[in-house]
């Protein structure tokens, strides 16, 4: 008799061929059937009209904090997702100087839009270096696999302080410490080293997130760290601005191509359409596949569809905010500014003017709504 068999599930088993239906039959933890008629098992799940597929691996994910606490990864196990990767944008939660703990948040909460509250009422912070964190997430049961990245963000402060928290340049000191934390967390069994190069990475307080102005000596030391370790990838999330919104891509992929060849490390990094320079991402391409041509590994990662976003007028982000008609509204209760905004002569103004924002970093999030559109169901 199977432990376990689901019957009559509609099932994909990732070949590639077209679907079929039939059962599945688990014995030990391990599939012994996949397809036609299974004999009885202990446990019968009817899976009827329901799709059976393989795992799905979420490598980008933000459940740093989540992780220490809860066992379930909700939503992601909702939705198939079987193994889920932490640790990207380079934020993230160790290593943690004690008097750095509201400050990791507030730029995990910056970054990702996770509220704070719940990081601070959910995590424990029984750990302060990044073997420790992995320690704590060892310690907890989980129904999802979990891997995480050493953040650039958090290994910046903890090794230089404030001034690494500022984006100031390090010292020779500052680039060896850094260097030894990340070699450190890849050998106790992390999956790589992250850092972010774009300005929509911000904290709380707007300040951009560690690393993003790094330099060549900062990220190949970082990068050598991990060539000593043997393995690891090093991921960078990337605008066009890469390095400050100054079209520095060009530059940025030279020292990847140099990073990797020297270390034989993957680098992986986003590729991505602007409608402010919309050619681009062509160049872009051309630059990276000359620098594989030269035997470097790097791997551009492409959206398969845009970002969503939850929006509101309690929210961090909705299509109004550099609106001078809204503004004038902004500091109002939120049930005030719901009146005020269904007066159609109000409405009328709004919808007619363009956002005021216009800085480097504004005008890229601000302006784009128009190219939005809302999910159906």
């Amino acid at each position: 008799m199977h432990d376990t068999v689901i019957r009559g599930a509609r099932i994909v088993n990732g070949s590639g061929g077209p679907a079929f239906t039939g059962d599945i039959a688990i014995e030990d933890g391990r599939f012994v059937q996949a397809g036609g008629k299974a004999g009885p098992g202990r446990r019968e799940i009817d899976a009827d009209g329901l799709l059976a597929t393989p795992g799905f691996v979420d490598v980008h994910t933000h459940y740093d904090g989540q992780a220490t606490w809860d066992p379930w990864l909700s939503p992601s196990g909702w939705h198939g997702v079987t193994t889920a990767v932490m640790g990207n944008c380079g934020v993230g939660f160790a290593p943690a100087a004690p008097d750095r703990h509201d400050w990791l948040i507030g730029l995990m909460e910056g970054v990702e839009d996770i509220p704070g509250t719940a990081l601070s009422e959910g995590m424990s912070w029984n750990w302060e270096t990044f073997p420790e964190y992995l320690d704590a997430l060892e310690a907890m049961p989980h129904a999802l696999d979990i891997g995480t990245q050493v953040p650039h963000g958090a290994v910046r402060a903890y090794a230089m302080g404030e001034r690494g928290a500022a984006n100031e340049d390090p010292t020779e000191g500052d680039i060896a410490a850094m260097a030894g934390i990340v070699e450190e967390g890849l050998r106790a069994g992390a999956l790589g080293f992250s850092s972010s190069r774009t300005m929509l990475h911000r904290s709380i307080d707007g300040e951009p997130v560690p690393g993003t102005f790094a330099g060549h000596d900062e990220l190949m030391g970082i990068g050598r760290a991990c060539g000593r370790a043997g393995h690891g990838v090093f991921e960078i999330a990337t605008d066009f601005g890469i390095g400050g919104m100054d079209g520095r891509f060009r530059d940025d992929v030279v020292w990847m191509r140099d990073l990797s060849r020297e270390t034989g490390l993957p680098v992986s990094f986003i590729l991505a359409q602007s409608d402010r320079s919309p050619g681009d991402w062509r160049r872009i391409l051309d630059w990276t596949e000359a620098a594989v041509a030269e035997g470097a590994r790097l791997r551009m990662q492409v959206s398969a569809r845009p970002a969503g976003m939850l929006m509101g007028f309690e929210s961090s982000m909705h299509p109004f905010m550099g609106h001078p008609s809204y503004m004038e509204l902004a500091h109002l209760p939120l049930a005030a500014r719901v009146a005020r905004l269904s007066d159609p002569e109000v409405r009328a103004r709004l919808l007619a003017e363009d956002s005021i924002r216009q800085g480097k970093f504004d005008s890229y999030v601000f302006n784009h709504f128009a190219g939005m559109f809302p999910l159906q169901s």
